[in-house]
């Protein structure tokens, strides 16, 4: 249906005010298109705040989006920093184990709304949480503030995070 939507909205090329749009339509158009009325930079901020749940996990076009923005966000190697994470938004949780263990803590704050992760970008969620070098420090100082702050990483602790928290 958003296919089709954005076929009729741009049937005469692409309306000067796309971005009042609803941000799901931008996830079926390409970036070049849109460069028309704006900055890729802007068009993957707007693509980051649509609701990618409108395509599949896996899909193509997901995978495509990903590195089109890191392209676009010439992103050096697998490190992400706090700028790129805020442009990538909902784009973020596609990222790798890879991206995560590079960038550390200042991805992890905003992985923490994604709900659910492949089992390498959990392993590397581990990874870095284990490793204290992230504000939030190691497992075995964390408080009741710190969980709450991590709160959508709890499902992914595994047995050595859990016994060092303390009580």
């Amino acid at each position: 249906q958003l296919s089709c939507l954005l076929r009729m909205v741009t049937l005469h090329g692409i309306p000067k005010d796309l971005d009042s749009y609803p941000k799901e339509l931008l996830l079926f158009l390409s970036p070049s298109a849109y460069a028309a009325t704006g900055s890729c930079s802007q068009y993957f901020s707007n693509i980051g705040r649509a609701d990618l749940h409108v395509l599949p996990r896996e899909s193509p076009r997901r995978k495509e989006l990903l590195l089109e923005a890191l392209a676009c966000l010439k992103v050096p190697g697998a490190q992400i920093n706090e700028e790129t994470a805020e442009i990538l938004g909902h784009l973020g949780c596609d990222l790798g184990g890879q991206y995560i263990r590079a960038s550390g803590g200042p991805l992890l704050k905003h992985l923490s709304h994604c709900g659910e992760f492949l089992p390498e970008q959990e392993e590397a969620i581990r990874d870095v949480l284990s490793s204290g070098n992230t504000t939030f420090g190691p497992p075995a100082a964390w408080s009741a503030f710190t969980l709450r702050e991590l709160s959508g990483f709890i499902p992914v602790f595994d047995h050595s995070i859990l016994q060092q928290i303390p009580k």
